[in-house]
C-alpha cells in the first residue's frame, strides 16, 4: 500500500493549487514508512498531551494525512498508543537486559542503574509515556510490570552473591524488587531536574544499593515496638 498524501494536507486530488505545485509538494510513502510517521507523531503526542489529551485529528494532521488513515493502520488512538507503549517497554527491557553482562556484582548494579538512565535521557518521549497512567490496557501490561521484568534480571544477580554470603537466597526476589523500584523512581525525578549528571546519579544510587547490601544482616531484626 502507498499512501499519495501531500506534504500541506491536501490529497492528490485537491484541485485548489496548480498541478506542478502539488507534485512538487506530494509525498508517496509505502504503507509501512506511513506507519511508522504516525507512531512517530503519536509518541510524541502522548509524551506532552498524554492519551486523553492526544485526539485522532491531530496526529493526522500533523502526519498530513486524513483520518482514516490512522483508522487503516491502527483502528483507532487505542491501536495506535498500544503499540507505541509495547514499543517503548521492549526497548527499555532489551537495554537493561543487554547491559547486564559478566562482571563483579557491583558493576552488575552499575550497569542496570547505567541502562535505566540511559534510556530516560535517550528516549525521554517513551519513559515519559511509560510512567504516566493511561486507560488502555497493553499486551505487556503496565510499567510497574515491566519493572517487574527488569527485577527478575536483577534478581538473579543477587541469587549468587545472597548463596555466597549464606544469605537465604529465596529473599532475592524481594530485594530485587527494592532495587529496581528505586532506581526507577528517582529515575522520574531526574528526567526533569536533570542534575547531577548522569553518571553521579548512578554512582549514588549503586553507592546506597552495594554499601547496604555489603552490610546486609543475615536475619535483619525491628527496633521499634511493632513486631508484626
Amino acid at each position: 500500500m502507498i499512501d499519495d498524501v501531500a506534504t500541506d494536507g491536501s490529497t492528490s486530488g485537491d484541485k485548489s493549487t496548480p498541478t506542478s505545485t502539488r507534485r512538487a509538494r506530494r509525498v508517496r510513502m509505502t504503507g509501512k514508512e506511513r506507519r511508522e510517521q504516525l507512531l512517530d507523531i503519536g509518541r510524541t503526542l502522548f509524551a506532552d498531551k498524554g492519551f486523553e489529551g492526544t485526539s485522532v485529528e491531530e496526529i493526522a494532521a500533523r502526519a498530513g494525512v486524513s483520518k482514516p488513515v490512522v483508522y487503516e493502520h491502527f483502528g483507532g488512538k487505542e491501536g495506535l498508543y498500544a503499540v507505541v507503549v509495547d514499543r517503548e517497554m521492549r526497548q527499555l527491557l532489551d537495554l537493561v537486559t543487554g547491559a547486564l553482562t559478566a562482571g563483579h556484582p557491583r558493576e552488575l548494579l552499575e550497569q542496570a542503574a547505567f541502562a535505566l538512565l540511559d534510556y530516560i535521557e535517550t528516549y525521554t518521549d517513551g519513559f515519559r509515556i511509560l510512567v504516566r497512567d493511561s486507560p488502555v490496557a497493553q499486551s505487556t501490561g503496565t510499567f510497574a510490570s515491566l519493572i517487574s521484568d527488569i527485577a527478575t534480571q536483577v534478581e538473579d544477580i543477587l541469587g549468587l552473591e545472597f548463596k555466597a554470603r549464606g544469605f537465604d537466597a529465596k529473599l532475592a526476589p524481594l530485594y530485587a524488587q527494592a532495587l529496581v523500584g528505586m532506581v526507577a523512581l528517582t529515575g522520574q525525578w531526574w528526567l526533569d531536574v536533570r542534575k547531577p549528571k548522569k553518571a553521579e546519579v548512578a554512582a549514588h544510587l549503586v553507592n546506597l544499593a552495594w554499601h547496604g547490601l555489603e552490610n546486609l544482616e543475615s536475619k535483619p531484626r525491628l527496633i521499634g515496638h511493632r513486631k508484626s
